[in-house]
């Protein structure tokens, strides 16, 4: 991509397959190289709620060999190419992504292709992935931070609600999986009106997408119902937890607000009420005070996370022991504060020019640009996403996010989990 293109903003070509496959092609000059990133509407709602973790558990065994690739030959064809294979899970979606030289495009697509199209799922790779995942979840069960922030997950949306539930699983979850379970979420998860291709390179965006029609148009597999998300619970109280680790050394706050859909009419004055909040400069109003000006923090922050559900806005910070309680004194006191006063004329014209500079950073690499593609077509936000941007930032007034933060922002109605030394054990 030219300077000149970076400036008048992308110009993708999109086309759905017969079957429902949709392909985007961003043709890009940065380097003679290419994205592929396949995301598929697979992620942990579609689970069954009786085992919780197996779609991140599918996730790892994935690429682990194919009906016609063995695991080795998989890993023999990335490593001749210098080729780093991921396979990403979150709440909706499994992406299955890597960055390639151009004149290895047609072969890293084709592989790409056969991981989403016909997974084998070996006993003995499902064995190596098992002993992986526990590992994993018992490093998690060992973090103040990960501890603090499932807890919260939990107090927000309740442990049966699919944004409630821990995304790896538990132990015992894991433990319990089989080859068959893999196969049944595949199966029921997995098909051609579910999946988009975007690839982002020093490609010609026509012949691409031919290459991704002989790659994906034979594949047909009927699609899901749509997964219907439950409402969460709504907040009349304060709730609160306490995990006490008395062999570390600090404590971990997560502490948070379920919030609204990412269709939400209201999405980019809560977008710029979290960034007044918790992340403009070092860490906007929550950093500001209990980071720079008491001292008491290693770290503060908010984010904002909406998606198909309500999505959380969620406040962390990392503290002495001895901090905890006038830390959550002080993000009490500045919730409250932006929750009842709104931002400042400064703040706003300060995050309004922050964010919508921001933007080209969303847009430095070809794999930035494919998750932004990939988002904006999972939201259905359009192919000029882009440069439509900066004019609905342009757009929020200051009453907007006054009204966006009096909306949610109620300490009285906050979910806080603590976890760490003398946190005072009530999980």
């Amino acid at each position: 991509m030219t300077r000149a293109s970076q400036m008048t903003g992308l110009a993708p070509v999109r086309h759905i397959l017969a079957n429902g496959v949709v392909s985007i092609v961003q043709e890009t000059s940065f380097s003679p190289a290419v994205t592929i990133s396949a995301a598929v509407r697979a992620g942990s709602v579609t689970e069954p709620p009786s085992q919780p973790g197996l779609a991140a558990f599918l996730g790892r065994v994935l690429d682990r060999g194919t009906k016609h690739l063995s695991t080795d030959v998989i890993a023999e064809a990335l490593d001749d190419r210098g080729v780093v294979l991921r396979v990403s899970t979150n709440r909706h979606t499994q992406t299955i992504s890597c960055t390639c030289l151009a004149e290895d495009f047609a072969d890293m697509l084709s592989l790409v292709a056969a991981i989403v199209r016909e997974p084998a799922f070996p006993a003995e790779e499902i064995e190596k992935r098992r002993a992986e995942t526990i590992t994993a979840i018992r490093q998690d069960l060992d973090n103040p931070g990960v501890r603090a922030s499932e807890a919260l997950q939990s107090l927000l949306y309740g442990a049966d609600h699919p944004y409630g539930r821990p995304a790896k699983g538990s132990i015992e979850s894991v433990e319990r999986f089989t080859r068959e379970d893999l196969l049944a979420m595949y199966i029921g998860s997995f098909a051609p009106a579910l999946t988009t291709v975007a690839i982002v390179g020093d490609v010609d965006a026509a012949a691409a997408i031919d290459q991704v029609s002989q790659a994906f148009g034979a594949w047909q597999h009927a699609a899901r119902a749509e997964t219907l998300l439950p409402p969460p619970p709504a907040a009349r109280e304060r709730r609160e937890i306490r995990i006490d680790m008395p062999d570390k050394s600090q404590c971990d706050i997560a502490y948070g607000f379920v919030t609204i859909d990412r269709f939400d009419p209201a999405y980019y004055a809560y977008w710029a009420m979290n960034n007044v909040l918790g992340q403009f400069g070092l860490g906007g109003r929550l950093a500001e005070n209990i980071r720079e000006r008491q001292g008491m923090a290693y770290y503060a922050f908010s984010a904002f996370d909406p998606s198909l559900g309500p999505g959380p806005l969620v406040i962390r910070a990392g503290v002495d022991p001895r901090n905890v309680e006038r830390a959550i004194e002080s993000i009490d006191a500045e919730v409250s504060a932006l929750g009842k006063d709104g931002p400042t004329e400064r703040e706003m014209s300060e995050t309004r020019q922050y964010l919508i500079g921001s933007i080209p950073r969303l847009l430095e690499t070809n794999h930035s640009i494919a998750a932004f593609l990939l988002s904006a077509e999972f939201f259905g936000l359009g192919l000029d996403y882009d440069r439509r941007l900066p004019e609905y930032l342009e757009r929020v007034t200051i009453e907007q996010v006054h009204d966006a933060a009096a909306a949610v922002l109620h300490p009285e109605r906050a979910a806080l989990a603590v976890a760490g030394p003398n946190a005072g054990a009530t999980a």
